[in-house]
C-alpha cells in the first residue's frame, strides 16, 4: 500500500490532536478543577453540618400519616427569592417541588412569606397575619442577615426570636431557624460572628433545629463545590439559582429525616431530582 501524501498525514495528525483536545475539555472545565467522573455533588455538606439538632415532631407525624403538610417560609429577601432568576427558583419554591417528589402521596404546601429588608421585629409584627393564619405545621424562620448588615445588637434579634418561637409553638406547629448567608457583603461586618453564635444559642436553648446556612455555604465555597461567582448573585450578597437549589435540598432532607432521632445525618441531596 502506498504512503499517504504528506499533506494528508498532517491533516490526520491535526484531527487527532483536535479530537484529544475535545475529549479533555470536560475535564478542564469541570467545577473545582475536578474531572467530570470525580466531581463531587456540589450540594453535599459534612454530616455535622447536615444533621438535625432537635426534633420536628408535628412535621414527622404529618408525614407519617401521609399529610397534608403546610410549611410557611418566613424571612427577608433571601426567602423572598432575591437573586433568583425566576420566582420558581427561590428556595421555598424549590423546597415545595422537592418535597412533593420525596412524598408524592402527600399534599404539601410551601408558602413564601419573605419580605426583603425586614428585621426579626418586623417579621414578628406580621406573624399572626402572614404566618399563623395559614395554620402551618412547620415554620422555617430565616433571620439575622439584615441585623448584621445594619450593625444591630444581636441580643435584640434573639429576644424577638424567642417571642416568635413561643407564639408559633403555642399553635402546635414546629419551628426551624435558618441563619445568615455566607457572602462577602456579610463578612464585611464583624458582627456576623456574634450573630451566628447567638442564633445557635437560641436554637439550642429553645430546642429547635437550625439550618446552618452560613456554615453550609462556607463549606461549598472553601471546598470548591461552588465559587462565590456561582453561589451568589451579582450583588455578592443574595444567593443564586444554584445555591437556592442546594439549600432547598438540604432543608428537604432535614424534613424527610424529621422522624429520626436528633443528630441523624441528612441523606445525600443528589438522591433528589434536579430542576
Amino acid at each position: 500500500m502506498s504512503e499517504p501524501p504528506p499533506g494528508h498525514r498532517r491533516r490526520t495528525v491535526l484531527a487527532l490532536l483536535l479530537l484529544g483536545l475535545a475529549a479533555a475539555l470536560p475535564i478542564l472545565v469541570s467545577p473545582g478543577g475536578r474531572s467530570a467522573g470525580a466531581a463531587i455533588d456540589r450540594c453535599a455538606v459534612p454530616a455535622e453540618l447536615g444533621a438535625l439538632t432537635a426534633p420536628l415532631p408535628h412535621t414527622a407525624q404529618r408525614l407519617k400519616a401521609g399529610g397534608p403538610l403546610t410549611i410557611v417560609a418566613l424571612g427577608s429577601s433571601s426567602t423572598e427569592g432575591a437573586g433568583a432568576t425566576r420566582p420558581d427558583r427561590s428556595y421555598p419554591s424549590r423546597l415545595a417541588a422537592l418535597l412533593r417528589a420525596e412524598f408524592p402521596s402527600a399534599t404539601i404546601r410551601v408558602i413564601n412569606r419573605g419580605v426583603g429588608g425586614e428585621l426579626a421585629v418586623q417579621m414578628l409584627a406580621r406573624l399572626d397575619r402572614d404566618v399563623l393564619a395559614e395554620k402551618p405545621d412547620l415554620v422555617i424562620w430565616q433571620l439575622g442577615t439584615n441585623s448584621v448588615l445594619r450593625d444591630r445588637n444581636p441580643a435584640d434579634e434573639i429576644e424577638v426570636a424567642r417571642l416568635g418561637i413561643e407564639q408559633i409553638r403555642a399553635t402546635g406547629a414546629d419551628v426551624m431557624l435558618m441563619d445568615m448567608q455566607y457572602a462577602p457583603a456579610v463578612l464585611l461586618h464583624a458582627g456576623y460572628r456574634e450573630m451566628q453564635q447567638a442564633l445557635s444559642a437560641v436554637a439550642l436553648s429553645e430546642d429547635v433545629p437550625m439550618v446552618r446556612r452560613f456554615a453550609m455555604m462556607r463549606h461549598w465555597e472553601e471546598d470548591g463545590n461552588m465559587s462565590f461567582r456561582v453561589m451568589l448573585a451579582g450583588d455578592r450578597l443574595h444567593m443564586s439559582d444554584t445555591s437556592y437549589d442546594c439549600l432547598a435540598r438540604q432543608v428537604t432532607q432535614a424534613i424527610a429525616a424529621s422522624g429520626e432521632e436528633p443528630g441523624a445525618a441528612l441523606a445525600a441531596p443528589s438522591a433528589l431530582p434536579s430542576r
